[in-house]
């Protein structure tokens, strides 16, 4: 059962490797072919070597680094975020078999939410339209599951294409933080409330003197 597993896993790995391929380009229809063993190279960022994954060893994680680049359309945006905004840079290749075919820079870091590059020039000769896309919000626990040293994200929600901002500010998320200011708009409250008593008793006291002065 087990085998099986890992065999469908492959073979879905491979027909979504096909699909990458496929976008971008146009050409004669013809019969699909068997789908060959897809895999992934990952270089960049902190790695002190290729992450090397492979769908006959490694199908689970293959499908999920796939899964961070294969909803992208034909045309993105023409520029992305400032350099010093995007963060560490992994370059995710693709490959068919042994072959490379498609190639993409992803940022996990970015300001705003994971960001993806896809080159005009990819490596089996072809052109496709460059541009930015959001990446997923997983994109960083993705990688970092494959390998790449990144911290572990707590916060991001699987899947979803578009990564964004959180929906909370980093921030708002200490409970510390939170209380010692609730404790400070209350001393700041009670404060005011003791200086406008004082101001109104004063006041009552100097009315009650001005009275008991013109009545004798």
């Amino acid at each position: 059962m087990v085998r099986q597993m890992r065999r469908w896993v492959a073979v879905l790995a491979g027909t979504l490797a096909a699909a990458l391929l496929s976008l971008g380009t146009a050409g004669p229809a013809a019969a699909a072919p068997t789908p060959a063993p897809a895999g992934v190279d990952i270089t960049g960022g902190d790695l002190t070597e290729p992450l090397r994954l492979r769908a006959d060893t490694q199908p689970d994680l293959v499908v999920a680094v796939i899964d961070q680049v294969n909803f992208l359309g034909r045309t993105g945006a023409p520029t992305g975020p400032k350099a010093a905004n995007l963060g560490p840079k992994y370059t995710v290749v693709v490959l068919v078999g042994d072959t490379p075919k498609q190639t993409y820079d992803l940022y996990p870091g970015a300001v705003g939410g994971p960001r993806i590059y896809r080159p005009a020039k990819q490596p089996d000769g072809h052109k496709t339209s460059a541009g930015w896309f959001l990446g997923r919000l997983s994109m960083s626990e993705t990688l970092r599951t494959a390998g790449a040293p990144l911290e572990r994200q707590f916060d991001t929600v699987s899947g979803g294409a578009g990564g964004g901002e959180r929906v909370l500010p980093e921030d708002t998320l200490d409970p510390a933080k939170d209380l010692d200011e609730a404790l400070g708009e209350l001393q700041h409250l009670l404060l005011l409330n003791v200086a406008v008593m004082l101001t109104i008793t004063v006041g009552l006291a100097g009315i009650a003197l001005l009275i008991r002065r013109r009545t004798r």
